[in-house]
């Protein structure tokens, strides 16, 4: 079981190299490139893009190619991206995995086997795999042979938490049967989301019994939390995902680059502007406007966590309400400056 001096070192996914074992996991609907390389500016060793529909690549989505699939060259400076796929079609992941490797520039696929939204969950894709393996397994081989990349899978322990362990049972399949090359392992039932401890336990066991690296993720919140499953799990790396939400200096403290996950005041609004600044240029400044509310309360948090205790200005829900308010990028940028400027001593 490797210890946490080894978070630093590197590992490898099919040849793929890895130049460390802090990864940003794949986040639905916040993961585009932005956040990416965010997490590779922290230190992040390896990133994995927001899940994209298998079924709108093939049929060519406009919105699609245009906003999903953009990845920039900067990501891939500091390690392999890999992107994540999710559909129940064998023949459409097929068609999708052969589009990405032929025009979009990762090193890996990732299969979205756990996720336990609904609206996912009804079409066959995500965690309704954990009880329909043979389509899971037939997925699984087909992006392999559509793309030519390393494919590996993310998957919950279980769909429900009543013991069962379907998900640790399909990750051997998807392994024996189908060559996927590594497995992405959150051991939480799809039923409980992000309740309750996850059974690191379990995780332990699939490192054990898996010949591929196993990632790890769930509950990985801060530093303490992120050591302590990784000493006990002992996976091939950690995966950050709700915990890395507006927080990159997480990845920097756990890599040892940094002595504390808390940052300055200073910091927090130097990179609440490179947000806004790189969100821009993805989105344009109108798009960026709305897009951008689902990001200020990880940046007021972490700016309340910078100032706590030095001054009564703290920024508090007053920030929040004031952020949501804002008409576009530049009004938000204005009362940001304004909170971080009173959180400072003179």
């Amino acid at each position: 079981m490797p210890s946490t001096a080894s978070l630093t070192e590197s590992w490898s996914i099919a040849g793929v190299a890895v130049p460390n074992r802090v990864t940003l996991a794949p986040l639905a609907g916040i993961g585009n490139w932005v956040v990416r390389l965010q997490a590779k500016r922290y230190g992040a060793g390896y990133a994995v893009s927001e899940m994209v529909s298998s079924f709108a690549i093939h049929y060519r989505n406009d919105k699609t190619l245009r906003d999903l699939l953009k990845f920039k060259a900067e990501e891939r400076e500091s390690g392999p991206v890999a992107i994540q796929l999710f559909g129940q079609d064998p023949e459409v992941m097929r068609s999708a995995a052969a589009y990405v490797a032929e025009h979009v520039p990762v090193d890996v696929i990732d299969l979205n086997m756990g996720c336990p939204v609904p609206k996912v969950v009804k079409t066959g894709a995500g965690a309704a795999m954990l009880k329909d393996p043979d389509t899971a397994v037939a997925v699984a081989k087909a992006a392999k042979e559509g793309s030519g990349l390393p494919v590996t899978v993310k998957l919950r322990s279980a769909t429900k938490k009543d013991g069962e362990h379907d998900g640790y049972a399909l990750a051997h399949r998807l392994v024996d049967e189908a060559g996927v090359d590594a497995i992405g392992f959150h051991p939480r039932s799809a039923q409980v989301h992000h309740k309750g401890f996850p059974d690191y336990d379990l995780a332990a066991r699939l490192v054990q019994e898996l010949p591929v690296p196993v990632v790890l993720s769930g509950g990985l919140h801060d530093d303490a939390q992120t050591l302590a499953a990784y000493e006990q799990v002992g996976p091939a790396a950690v995966m950050l995902a709700r915990g890395a939400l507006g927080n990159p200096w997480h990845f920097a403290a756990l890599l040892g680059l940094r002595e504390s996950a808390v940052p300055t005041v200073d910091e927090v609004a130097a990179e609440f502007d490179w947000v806004l600044d790189r969100t821009i240029e993805h989105l344009g400044a109108e798009r960026a406007g709305r897009y951008l509310r689902k990001h200020y309360p990880w940046y007021v948090e972490r700016l309340a966590d910078a100032a706590a205790g030095a001054l009564d200005a703290t920024p508090d829900k007053r920030l929040q309400e004031a952020l949501q308010r804002t008409e576009d990028v530049e009004a938000a940028r204005a009362a940001f400056r304004e909170a971080a400027g009173a959180a400072v001593p003179a």
